[in-house]
């Protein structure tokens, strides 16, 4: 079975139920046996919302567990597959998204295309 990592946007747009997010990601949000959520998410967000860029709930963490996600934290193999990831895409949250997929064979649930430059399983 298929384990994902899912992107921010694809995050806070499933606990909104969102417009924006697709039948395809909504299947497979609904039936997908392990999703993740990377703390490099959690930490964007939270730097968003400190900037009033960003309006989030309360508990946001523990509305992510309740609805079925885990969270995966940062580990140093994640850090370290950074240095050889290539300069595709500058935002730092998703270099780390990406780098935890690679490390830990994750498919990025995502609508950020710029991800397949890596060589990513996308959803």
């Amino acid at each position: 079975m298929t384990s994902y990592l899912v992107d921010t946007h694809i995050l806070l747009w499933a606990m909104d139920d969102s417009t924006s997010l697709s039948e395809k990601h909504r299947r497979i949000i609904n039936a997908a046996p392990l999703l993740l959520v990377s703390m490099a998410s959690m930490w964007e967000i939270a730097i968003k919302q400190s900037l009033n860029k960003l309006a989030v709930p309360e508990g946001l963490a523990s509305g992510v567990l309740r609805a079925g996600f885990d969270f995966l934290d940062i580990r140093l193999a994640h850090i370290e597959a950074l240095r050889t990831l290539p300069q595709h895409h500058g935002d730092p949250f998703d270099r780390m998204l990406i780098a935890q997929a690679r490390v830990e064979g994750l498919t990025v649930l995502t609508a950020d295309r710029r991800f397949s430059d890596y060589g990513l399983e996308l959803a």
